[in-house]
């Protein structure tokens, strides 16, 4: 057994009570099934890891400071590392930067950019490993003109009807949908219109947006029973248009609820497990080591976020404890400067931003930027099929049950800048 002042200790703050137990569970597997693997190596340049968790609850700002403080002044950690935390807003970049450590978590904010940017000396060491929120946005654009221009859907009309949540992440992702759309040929017929969530009651809004005739209609709320219950009030009178739901529609929640009312429904993430060889893998061992009904696109989050960053600790000559700004520096070097290919893509950070570059909507080169995933529920009893982006996609765009016409309406030209979710 190691010496205790020759283990590398890295905290991991992670929901593992309250509402998004699930998913902290998931991020703790990743962490575990991540540290055996690198400690069967040989560890951290020869140093065993040892993994420490702190429970974030209900992820409040107060929770999540707290369980930074804990790992930082207590167990002396040398690296917070773990999926996300929604609801602190980056109070725990204080202690952290105080502290000098390296932070990598999944926040999926794009508070993160300008808290990192307004200071990049004192916030050094803080990573977001996926991208932002208002990512969502502009690559939902894309993808329904990438639809529309490779000839898989033909739309009725140019116009988009946008439904957003109360809470700040689906107005930031309406906006940015908003925002895009023009630029790639699409005219707002309807919203951004907030809708004060959580709620079951979508049949109002659902009749101010049939009167507009969409040809697509994207409701950025993000709660897997609320847009289980928008979905099935939609299929009472369905209108001839695609439909987006953000992110909770992946959920096996939503599924148990809408039932075949979900049915062609189109939900994304900007982070997800990919399908190669390199996913599947993955996916196998984390089912051996945790059991089949373990999440692994959930913790391949924590997972990939470890393994990166003992690279990049290895290539900077060692980790560095509270205080030690100089290697910690190093380490963050190293971190910034490393192309990644971890099993949900590529893990390159923006120079600026200190979070991950995603593809295709900045990067065109899907070797520099982690995929944008847009799945399609093809039958409510089976796995979502993963339909873009290429050349990630395993499937193809079906039209949903409730569509009319199949190509039979004209399709409106798409305008000089407009490019497809393949490399350009």
């Amino acid at each position: 057994m190691a010496a205790s002042q020759d283990v590398v200790p890295i905290g991991s703050m992670i929901p593992l009570t309250g509402p998004s137990a699930a998913d902290g569970a998931e991020f703790r597997k990743g962490m575990i099934l991540a540290v055996e693997e690198l400690n069967a190596r040989g560890g951290l340049l020869g140093r065993p890891i040892r993994p420490i968790f702190a429970d974030t609850c209900r992820q409040t700002a107060e929770e999540v400071v707290g369980a930074a403080r804990w790992l930082i002044e207590k167990h002396q950690v040398h690296a917070i590392v773990n999926g996300y935390n929604i609801g602190p807003q980056n109070s725990e970049y204080e202690p952290i930067a105080d502290a000098g450590i390296i932070y990598v978590h999944a926040n999926t904010l794009l508070q993160h950019h300008d808290t990192v940017m307004s200071d990049p000396e004192r916030y050094f060491g803080c990573f977001m490993a996926d991208p932002a929120d208002y990512w969502y946005g502009p690559g939902f654009i894309k993808f329904i003109s990438w639809l529309r221009d490779s000839g898989q859907w033909t739309p009725n009309s140019d116009r988009l009807a946008i439904i957003s949540g109360s809470k700040p992440y689906s107005i930031v992702i309406a906006n940015a949908m908003a925002a895009a759309a023009a630029d790639f040929g699409w005219r707002l017929c309807f919203g951004p219109k907030i809708v004060q969530t959580p709620t079951s009651q979508w049949r109002d809004v659902l009749d101010e947006v049939r009167a507009t005739n969409p040809a697509v209609i994207a409701n950025t709320h993000f709660y897997a029973g609320d847009l289980a219950h928008f979905q099935r009030q939609f299929s009472e009178k369905p209108m001839d248009c695609i439909v987006y739901l953000q992110y909770g529609a992946m959920h096996r929640t939503f599924t148990d609820i809408a039932q075949e009312a979900a049915v062609g429904v189109i939900v994304s993430s900007v982070i997800g497990l990919l399908r190669d060889d390199m996913g599947k893998r993955f996916e196998a061992r984390y089912n051996a080591r945790f059991g089949e009904g373990s999440t692994a696109t959930i913790g391949c989050q924590s997972y990939s976020n470890m393994h990166h960053y003992a690279v990049a600790a290895a290539m900077a000559g060692g980790s560095g404890p509270p205080g030690d700004f100089e290697q910690n520096r190093k380490v963050a070097f190293a971190l910034k400067g490393m192309i990644y290919r971890s099993v949900h893509g590529t893990i390159r950070y923006h120079p600026d931003w200190q979070a991950v570059v995603p593809y295709p909507v900045v990067t065109h080169d899907p070797s520099l930027g982690m995929p944008h995933i847009f799945y399609q529920i093809q039958d409510f009893r089976k796995p979502l099929s993963m339909i873009a982006p290429e050349p990630y996609n395993t499937e193809r765009f079906v039209y949903p049950p409730w569509m009319s016409g199949r190509g039979t309406a004209v399709r409106p030209a798409p305008p000089a800048n407009s490019r497809g979710l393949t490399g350009l």
